[in-house]
């Protein structure tokens, strides 16, 4: 996505979330943050924006979003099967919560 697009998703997807009633987290790897930025770069984010978790290591991957050490070894770090494995936080999030990969 060209990044001078970003910011109007962003604030198109937080209009969803907020007329929803939900909040947004997010799990990055490569993008670094990237994604968690363009969101709270909006005002009023934090009314639908929850938390981002950037996990480049393997050791993150495994700690904060519970990918087990065999996926990683199996498929790499990044591939479509590792992110699929991901449980941002893996916490006892509000059932209201949309987590995002």
């Amino acid at each position: 996505m060209a990044r001078d697009k970003l910011p109007a998703l962003a604030r198109r997807i937080g209009v969803r979330l907020k007329a929803r009633g939900l909040e947004l987290a997010t799990a990055e790897s490569c993008t670094g943050g990237w994604i968690a930025q363009a969101m709270t770069s909006v005002p009023g984010s934090s009314e639908w924006f929850d938390r981002g978790f950037v996990t480049y290591s393997n050791g993150a991957k495994k700690e904060l979003l519970g990918v087990r050490a065999r996926t990683l070894s199996r498929h790499g770090a990044v591939s479509e099967a590792t992110a699929r494995k991901w449980r941002p936080g893996r916490s006892r999030a509000a059932a209201r919560r949309l987590w995002s990969r």
